[in-house]
């Protein structure tokens, strides 16, 4: 039989025979088969064994071969953690084991668990455990079950981690005299579920676990839990439903008679705290909210201690650093709403990277919101993927080398300074190959998953300690993404942004020379007297450069900017990146802090020159 429609009789069967009931040292053999010689004169209750009945020789005695299958050290012995009806069943196997029949059998289990035996039918042949009382047939492969197989006997029935969708299989003949249904973990989905957790299909349930899966209508599901006068023990955390931040009171005020939720046990204090919120369920908001905090940066490494003082011609460099994160994206609600000037960068995200168009579309959406729950994070980055990339453009598809594609870009750069610098032009790309080199592949961490909106904080220059002072909140109506978004978990990414500065130098204009053909001495003077003008201007304009770098070469404190720069479009560098994991607050917890450390990437001899570069300054600036 194939293990996809293995049925829960089969796989009992199964574990028997694993329990060697009937080969030694347990049934009947040659080592004590003296001991159950048929004796037909002999009443039935002869039949039974004594201990005191000495074997023939040869033969092991009923002590003995309990103590191998009792003794840990024998090899004859139950796996650790094996049950108790396992290690009665060993024992009784060998002190009587004519009564092992299949009619003792169904008779006898008062507990069935069968867990991750790759089940997925339950069969009519359960019934015939005519005492069952206790079904554990939780991480199988369970779909749909036919509850009219299941013992009326039943009180306990445990379904965790299957793969149930809708729990009106189970209300067709349910077991009456259940009390505690257990379907945590599964793929329960729709407003349709509240229908099948009514009194009429369950009159005696005291405790139920519908925690981790897929339900959304917390004023539904809660409200068809009212009708459960014997409930005491409610599990619904893992569900969409209890993100709203009401959740909890409002169950509580619902549900008089509950007396522990979420396995937290509801206090008095609660009680009367939540009194009245059920009556105010049509004006409570159906969104989650989520407010994230980013406090500081630490461990940065100053790179502008690395390059070299710039000259008249620049480039002049300039360094900031930010972090990002991503966050689901709310499909339900109108937009998005963020409190104003606190988000830097919005970048909606893209399906798939060979899906990635030329541009990463960017909006802030500014409006003031109420925080809610906080998710502070401390970015300390000490490690270095040095990727240079640009985030505004991405290679399309026609550029197949992505080592090559920044190198080409930092050339062709170097080129258009010289050409800019010199007065001329720079030649625009030909085809499509050449467009393509001019576009660097952007790095992938720095391209949120599918579902998701990246956020950053806003860019700030180097310091020793970086103050991001980041806050945003996020309220979603969309709740099945936002619980798959917390079970993944967000990135978190340190950048580097370089940008590189030149200043804008005016074309030479050569004097025009006459457009006129003459004749003899008058052609000659016009010659030469254009000559003249242009040598002069030339001699002007070199006269003038050597005045600038004269000036430059002066005082620090007669140094500025040129007025107008131009600048090259923003190079990136991941300095550390890392997942923050976020399913605590699916678990109930009301906050996730979380230190995130990138290794070192700061060096004894970076530290030197940045102390050496900042006592320099100061020096100079002293009178």
């Amino acid at each position: 039989m194939e293990a996809r429609g293995r049925t829960v009789s089969a796989a009992v069967q199964e574990h028997l025979r694993r329990l060697c009931l009937h080969e030694f040292p347990c049934g009947i053999g040659s080592w004590n088969k003296s001991r159950f010689l048929p004796q037909t004169w002999r009443s039935w209750r002869e039949l039974i064994p004594r201990e005191e009945v000495v074997g023939s020789p040869g033969e092991e005695t009923v002590e003995d071969l309990l103590g191998l299958v009792c003794s840990p050290h024998s090899p004859w012995a139950l796996l650790e953690g094996s049950s108790a009806e396992d290690r009665f069943l060993r024992q009784l196997a060998i002190q009587n084991p004519r009564m092992l029949k299949d009619t003792f059998f169904y008779s006898y289990f008062r507990s069935l668990q069968v867990v991750d035996k790759q089940v997925s039918l339950v069969d009519k042949d359960l019934l015939k455990f005519s005492k069952l009382e206790e079904l554990v047939l939780s991480a199988n492969q369970i779909k749909e079950i036919d509850a009219a197989n299941l013992p009326p006997t039943l009180k306990v029935l445990e379904l965790y981690g299957n793969s149930i969708s809708s729990m009106e299989c189970l209300c067709v003949r349910p077991p009456a005299g259940l009390q505690h249904l257990g379907l945590g973990h599964n793929k329960l989905l729709g407003p349709s579920q509240s229908l099948y957790v009514t009194a009429r299909h369950w009159p005696n349930l005291m405790s139920l676990d519908l925690g981790f899966n897929a339900l959304t209508d917390l004023q539904s599901v809660v409200g068809s839990l009212s009708s459960l006068r014997r409930l005491r023990l409610l599990v619904l955390q893992g569900n969409p439903l209890a993100l709203v931040p009401y959740y909890r009171g409002f169950t509580i005020d619902s549900l008089a008679g509950l007396c522990a939720l979420d396995d937290v046990t509801v206090s008095p204090s609660e009680k009367h705290q939540f009194r009245g919120l059920s009556r105010s369920g049509d004006f409570l908001a159906h969104e989650a909210q989520f407010v994230v905090t980013i406090g500081s940066v630490t461990g940065v490494l100053d790179t502008s201690v690395l390059d070299p003082e710039p000259g008249p011609q620049g480039p002049f460099i300039t360094y900031s650093y930010y972090v990002t994160y991503d966050f689901v994206e709310d499909e339900e609600g109108e937009g998005s709403e963020y409190v104003e000037g606190v988000l830097a960068e919005i970048v909606k995200p893209s399906p798939s990277v060979e899906q990635l168009g030329d541009k990463i579309p960017e909006e802030v959406i500014p409006k003031e919101v109420i925080p809610e729950e906080v998710i502070p994070e401390e970015v300390i980055p000490k490690e270095v993927i040095s990727e240079e990339v640009i985030p505004e453009e991405v290679i399309p598809e026609e550029a197949k080398d992505p080592v090559e594609s920044v190198p080409t870009t930092t050339s062709q750069s170097a080129e258009m300074e010289e050409s800019l610098a010199s007065g001329g032009s720079t030649p625009l790309p030909t085809s499509a190959e050449e467009l393509a080199k001019l576009r660097p592949r952007i790095d992938l961490q720095l391209c949120p998953s599918p579902g998701t909106v990246l956020f950053s904080t806003v860019r700030k220059p180097w310091a020793d300690v970086i103050q991001c002072n980041y806050e945003m909140q996020h309220r979603l109506r969309d709740l099945v993404p936002l619980k798959a978004f917390l079970l993944a978990g967000t990135t978190v990414t340190v950048v580097e942004e370089k940008i590189l500065s030149w200043p804008v130098v005016p074309p030479l204009v050569d004097s025009p020379l006459s457009t006129k053909k003459g004749k003899g001495e008058k052609d000659k003077k016009q010659k030469e007297k254009g000559k003249k003008g242009k040598d002069g201007n030339n001699k002007a304009a070199a006269k003038g450069e050597k005045e600038t770098a004269k000036e430059w070469k002066g005082s620090k404190k007669k140094r500025e900017l040129p007025k107008e720069l131009r600048q090259d479009p923003p190079i990136l560098r991941v300095l550390g990146s890392g997942r923050v994991l976020l399913e605590p607050l699916l678990m109930g917890e009301p906050l996730v802090s979380t230190v995130c450390n990138f290794g070192v990437i700061r060096t004894m001899e970076s530290d030197r020159l940045t102390f050496f570069r900042c006592t320099t300054a100061t020096t100079s600036r002293s009178p």
